[in-house]
């Protein structure tokens, strides 16, 4: 007589098979959310972009008299070194496509290594500065703008560590599935291109 009893085997890769086909049935949202949280932040900067331009048109003379010299040196190299990491980030993704685990960490850590120098390198002009956060509006400006850009890539330099965190696990990442990996590097890009408006409006105009 045949046995009808059907194995433990037989049910977990049956139950995997229709897990897996209910995932793929369903349109994947996070790349839209990511999106949306990108436009709501774009938006707080185009707010503080106008009122710095504001400003600026307000005040007959810009910055105001008394305001130290800027020095475009160490801020330019700190530009380098962000824009360049944008495209260090992106060969990361692009060995992860390649199921390329190896080239991920790799190129995400030299880009978090990057992102670290911008940060140092930015503090390091903070405590070089010969004004304060109080000693006029351009300086109160220009505190608050590279403040809380600094605050973006802190953020995105801990999500790039998140991700060479969880990439220790073989195969977390790969060809297939690699959203992580997207986000934040879509993240970094973002917070690229809010640095090259910021530096050509507070540094260069």
């Amino acid at each position: 007589m045949q046995s009808s009893a059907i194995s433990s085997t037989d049910v977990t890769a049956a139950y995997t098979e229709t897990e897996t086909h209910s995932h793929h049935g369903h349109p994947d949202y996070r790349m839209f959310g990511m999106v949306m949280f990108l436009l709501a932040e774009s938006a707080i900067f185009l707010g503080l972009f106008t009122a710095y331009l504001i400003y600026r048109s307000m005040s007959p003379v810009w910055p105001p008299e008394g305001t130290p010299e800027r020095e475009l040196l160490l801020p330019g190299i700190n530009s380098v070194i962000l824009i360049a990491s944008s495209f260090v980030m992106h060969k990361g993704q692009t060995a992860i496509k390649k199921n390329d685990e190896a080239g991920l960490k790799l190129w995400l850590g030299i880009t978090a290594v990057m992102g670290a120098g911008f940060l140092a390198g930015q503090l390091y002009e903070y405590f070089h500065l010969e004004m304060g956060l109080t000693t006029n509006l351009f300086a109160s400006c220009f505190y608050v703008l590279t403040g809380f850009h600094g605050l973006h890539v802190t953020f995105g330099l801990m999500l790039i560590l998140a991700v060479l965190w969880r990439s220790r696990t073989a195969g977390h990442y790969s060809s297939s599935s690699h959203f992580g990996v997207e986000a934040a590097e879509l993240y970094w890009h973002f917070v690229d291109v809010v640095w090259i408006i910021l530096f050509i409006l507070v540094y260069l105009l």
